[in-house]
């Protein structure tokens, strides 16, 4: 039995809310599933001036100086985050092996072009670490989507023998995982519904806690409708989105309907429930039967995105990882800690039924600690 790799993910998402690790003792015997042993998560919101500046290079013209300064920033502020978490559990900071850090997204073009901010060498430098980052290129430079990537985890991790899943991450952006019972990595489908929290979040800044404020709206049917009749949603995957899709001008386009910001937020979370569904119904469905759905991410937290889905879902059970002894909060930066540990060990991560890839590759960048 290998020794374990202790391994810092990090994972700051499209919502822009704040940054999430999670620190694992990860044990991967030679051609058998990794064990993972959570030791410590803590998550760290970012300032209302630093989402305000990292939105303003997110989709839209900005100067290269602002795009720049925030790639050495970031790194600074991951750095913080896992030595305070450290701290905190009282691990030594030395006793990490590796880091695996996603970065902040500020563009994605699923197939074409993607970037995520934070040097890895300042990372590596200033934690002593060896730190893997940009785990999205080699994918797309294998003709695929570059998204989503965790779904190798839910593959190791999720599937069952006899019960056949979706896993559903309610992140920013809401994506799918078909997991047949007993699957391989060949039968494993993943792909962006549409979004999550984001169009949410955007609506009521920094987010409509326990949805108090879209609970007290009513869905507007006629709007629902305009929104669901973009082609995206019956798109086949391998499929990914962004704000590229769903930021400022998406918002426009709900302001435009008048509607109070109640009634926006609740048409709003109906549309998300819908896609998640939609995806479900014509994506899944007619190639596997779904047992249950299990859910991770800020989403969980929303009471009425969770009503409207499990509404939507009818018998199919939802359940959370939770449930599973998986955070739901802390799920992504536990999965990139695994992407970060595959590296070490040579194994290809992308799942090219997922994201179209021509070919399995080994996903990410090493910056060594100096």
């Amino acid at each position: 039995m290998p020794q374990p790799l202790r391994v810092a993910g990090i994972m700051s998402g499209t919502s822009l809310d704040g940054i999430d690790v999670a620190i694992a003792d990860i044990t991967w015997p030679k051609g058998k599933k990794p064990k993972i042993e959570l030791l410590a998560t803590s998550t760290s919101p970012y300032s209302k001036k630093l989402r305000s500046r990292l939105l303003a290079v997110s989709n839209t013209d900005c100067h290269t100086r602002d795009v720049a300064r925030l790639h050495y920033e970031l790194p600074e502020l991951y750095a913080q985050a896992v030595e305070a978490t450290c701290l905190v559990a009282n691990l030594p900071l030395d006793s990490l092996h590796l880091v695996g850090c996603h970065g902040q997204t500020v563009y994605h073009e699923g197939a074409t072009a993607t970037l995520q901010l934070g040097e890895p060498s300042i990372l590596a430098a200033r934690l002593g670490t060896n730190v893997v980052a940009n785990f999205r290129a080699a994918d797309i430079a294998a003709g695929g989507q570059g998204a989503p990537l965790v779904p190798f985890f839910d593959w190791l991790l999720l599937t069952h023998p006899k019960r056949h899943r979706v896993a559903l991450n309610l992140g920013g952006i809401a994506n799918l995982h078909l997991l047949p019972a007993n699957a391989s990595a060949g039968q494993v489908l993943a792909f962006d519904s549409g979004p999550g929290n984001m169009v949410l979040d955007q609506l009521a800044p920094p987010f409509d806690k326990n949805a108090r404020r879209a609970s007290r709206g009513t869905p507007n049917q006629k709007l629902l409708n305009q929104l669901l009749r973009d082609p995206y949603y019956l798109a086949p995957p391998p499929k990914s989105c962004g704000r590229e899709q769903f930021g400022e001008a998406f918002l426009a386009k709900l302001r435009k309907s008048n509607l109070s910001t109640e009634d926006l937020l609740a048409t709003a979370t109906l549309f998300t429930a819908a896609t998640v569904v939609i995806g479900i119904q014509h994506h899944i469905v007619p190639r596997n039967p779904v047992d249950e759905v299990i859910a991770s991410g800020g989403g969980i937290h929303n009471p009425l995105l969770m009503r409207f889905l499990q509404e939507l879902l009818g018998p199919i059970p939802l359940l959370t990882t939770e449930s599973l002894g998986i955070p739901t909060d802390h799920k992504e930066a536990l999965a990139f800690a695994l992407l970060a540990a595959a590296h070490h060990y040579g194994i290809p991560a992308n799942l090219p039924a997922s994201t179209g890839a021509q070919r399995p590759v080994l996903l990410g960048q090493l910056a060594p600690a100096p």
